[in-house]
């Protein structure tokens, strides 16, 4: 007869859901916009890259959480080989991470605000979107299980409807000139791309939910890797052979905007496709504002300056005032922060530093080298250095 515990594992197929799940998100929708502008047609090669590098840094994330299946992710992956200082570096980057994300995601909410309500601007729109969902959480209101299964069809839905849409009027000479600035444009815009893929580290820590997790989580994390950039290489391929480029004037056009001058006989499926890409917007933001103040809460416990102890202890640093903490952060980001191209460059900066840290854990495991699970590392390390390279450059691009 099977235990409690063995009839709670999951299998390959909810696994493979779950890594969906976690990938797939609101900030797909900024990136053709940016791709258009700064690569044009051989941003697909970018798109091949980045699901390459997505799925070596994840089969190697994933390895070390099977080895180190504490509480803490990041903090206890890095601190294996780097110690507290090295741990507490890389909880800290992925944390900012997120936050500066978010401040994007709100960006992109009040574009798509402004459509609906043209007489606000957009940054105010933004805004006040975001105050309104920090409300909500400190509030306490969150998402239930029905909000969760309606945040993943409301993502979903524009990406088909606007992939199926698009390759109505697919015409292939769209993809000529293939690459028309070098092929520099193609790694720069790594940092964009991959944007649409944060989340999948998510996926790497359930062996201890996985049936036979040895082999079922690989397979879990290869088909959704698989799924998740296949549907985005079409959704890209289907605007790009449908879309003339130069309609995306700016990287902060708005995807919907786009479509109802290629499409103006199918005005009410374009505006279900805005509101969808609004639902989504905001459901990712509403969600992730809490999971962010959790991960604050346990990012000062694991401080050990005294002031932060102290805080750490107070009765006044709690779920709610830790949200309004992550809210002013977001906020800042969204003001301080104008260009999208310093938004994914920023994000990947910190992210991309946070997997590097947990993979090289790895790097210090005879065990590792002798299997040769190592090689996978050092490609998913290499991959990751290509893509922080040119985020800097970006940064450095987009200061100057």
């Amino acid at each position: 007869m099977a235990t409690t515990q063995t009839r709670a594992k999951i299998g390959v197929m909810t696994a493979t859901i779950i890594g969906m799940n976690a990938m797939i998100g609101a900030g797909i929708f900024a990136v053709p916009a940016t791709l258009a502008s700064s690569v044009g047609p051989a941003g697909l090669l970018t798109y091949a890259f980045v699901i390459m590098a997505v799925w070596f840094m994840a089969l190697s994330i994933s390895r070390v959480a099977q080895l180190y299946p504490e509480e803490g992710s990041f903090y206890t992956y890095s601190r294996q080989w780097g110690g507290h200082l090295v741990g507490v570096a890389a909880a800290g980057m992925y944390l900012i991470g997120l936050l500066i994300a978010m401040g994007l995601l709100a960006q992109v909410a009040g574009s798509y605000l402004h459509e609906v309500l043209p007489m606000i601007s957009q940054s105010n729109l933004g805004l006040m979107a975001l105050l309104a969902l920090i409300g909500l959480n400190v509030a306490g209101v969150q998402m239930a299980e029905l909000g969760q299964r309606i945040l993943i069809i409301t993502t979903v839905f524009p990406i088909l409807a606007t992939t199926v849409l698009c390759f109505t009027k697919a015409d292939p000479t769209r993809l000529t000139p293939f690459l028309p600035k070098s092929m520099d444009s193609v790694l720069h815009a790594t940092k964009s791309v991959i944007f649409g893929f944060f989340g999948f580290e998510c996926a790497a820590s359930l062996f201890n939910v996985v049936k036979n997790p040895k082999r079922n989580v690989p397979r879990a994390l290869t088909s959704s890797i698989v799924l998740v950039g296949g549907l985005y290489l079409l959704f890209v391929t289907a605007i790009i052979l449908s879309t003339p480029l130069s309609l995306f004037v700016s990287a902060k056009t708005t995807l919907s905007s786009v479509l109802t001058q290629v499409f103006p006989n199918f005005g009410w499926l374009v505006t279900w496709i805005r509101l969808a890409v609004l639902s989504a917007v905001i459901g990712t933001l509403h969600s992730m504002i809490w999971s962010s103040s959790a991960l604050l809460i346990s990012f000062v416990r694991k401080l050990r300056s005294a002031p932060m102890r102290k805080i750490a202890r107070s009765k006044y640093f709690n779920p709610r005032t830790s949200v309004l903490a992550v809210g002013a952060c977001i906020i800042t980001s969204c003001l301080v922060l104008s260009s999208p191209d310093l938004f994914f460059s920023l994000t990947a900066i910190f992210l991309v530093t946070a997997y590097a840290l947990s993979m090289m854990t790895l790097l210090f495991i005879p065990a590792e080298w002798k299997s040769g699970r190592n090689l996978i590392t050092v490609g998913g390390l290499g991959m990751a250095g290509v893509i922080l390279t040119f985020a800097v450059m970006g940064v450095v691009s987009a200061l100057s």
